[in-house]
């Protein structure tokens, strides 16, 4: 039998986390975080990772994992979120993948081979490095909108990780890694699951995640980023390439002021909801769209969620 998990993904900024606690402590749940950036120690206010008391005593998974010095792909998120799904279910509980990294959610759902074993042409990725170091990561994320716009919407311009595996990929095979991802996803997925996507009016959206950011700020973002580079967490490392980080170590190394700093971080977190929405739309086809204005707060759509899966779950 598959194993039954439930999914409540969507954009920054929209209540996910609220929501998958409530759901969780309905339905005798645990969390699975589906975030690129949450898996990392000490890089707690710039992702918004829930507190203590915001979990509510709910186990969660794939949080303050990996040290900011380590990568962390989708291939990686598979494998370790497929072995908590394991667990969690032999518990007798319900896995709750929750998160706005849409690739990651789309490789778990379908099992994604990431190109299978082909061998890889260590010339083009070395060339692809050098273009990188010497034009910078706006000049690769333009190349990467050329030759596979669809695949560039799905990544953010600073994630020069997946900039670079879009551009290997086509220059290895010819094919565009949409196209890939795509023949990957019509296959039956080894999960049983419900998919809900939050959303909200996109002004209304906007309007949280600028007060987020300030927030973030008034918590100390700038404090945390400064902790992490004095620890010797090279700018160029993937953890850094998140959203604040980038923009505080602009920032701290004087490259920017303060003002332009916050400006950029309230401007790419908007830019990268509106990605996220847009790679939803087009990948969770089976998603049940909720429109969390709709509700009082988060936690009411927990309970809706949990209402509207707890016959299927027995």
């Amino acid at each position: 039998m598959k194993r039954k998990i439930i999914v409540v993904a969507g954009p920054t900024a929209c209540g996910k986390t609220e929501a998958s606690v409530e759901i969780c402590r309905i339905l005798g749940g645990e969390v699975i975080s589906a975030d690129s950036m949450q898996i990392y120690r000490g890089m707690d206010i710039g992702t918004a990772k829930a507190s203590p008391q915001e979990m509510k005593s709910i186990p969660h998974f794939l949080i303050d994992e990996l040290d900011p010095r380590e990568e962390y792909s989708a291939a990686e998120f598979v494998r370790k979120a497929g072995k908590y799904i394991e667990d969690i279910s032999e518990r007798g509980n319900i896995p709750v993948v929750t998160g706005g990294t849409g690739f990651y959610i789309n490789a778990l759902l379908t099992d994604n081979d990431f190109g299978g074993a082909r061998e890889k042409n260590t010339e083009i990725r070395e060339e692809l490095l050098r273009q990188l170091s010497e034009n910078g990561t706006e000049y690769m994320y333009g190349l990467l909108k050329k030759t596979d716009p669809e695949y560039a919407e799905s990544v953010h311009p600073n994630n020069t990780k997946r900039v670079i595996r879009g551009l290997e990929f086509f220059r290895e095979t010819g094919e565009k890694l949409s196209h890939h991802n795509a023949e990957e996803k019509k296959k039956e997925s080894c999960y049983d699951s419900r998919i809900f996507v939050l959303y909200m009016d996109r002004e209304k959206l906007y309007e949280r995640i600028n007060k987020r950011v300030d927030i973030m700020l008034e918590r100390g973002l700038e404090a945390e980023v400064r902790g992490l580079l004095e620890k010797g967490i090279k700018r160029d490392a993937v953890s850094m390439q998140g959203l604040g980080y980038k923009e505080l170590a602009e920032y701290i190394c004087g490259e920017i002021s303060l003002d332009e700093a916050v400006y950029k971080l309230k401007r790419d977190t908007r830019h990268f909801a509106k990605r996220q929405m847009t790679w939803f739309r087009h990948q969770l086809k089976n998603a049940l769209w909720i429109n969390a204005c709709d509700f009082e707060n988060a936690a009411e759509i927990g309970k809706f969620v949990a209402k509207r899966t707890e016959k299927w779950i027995k």
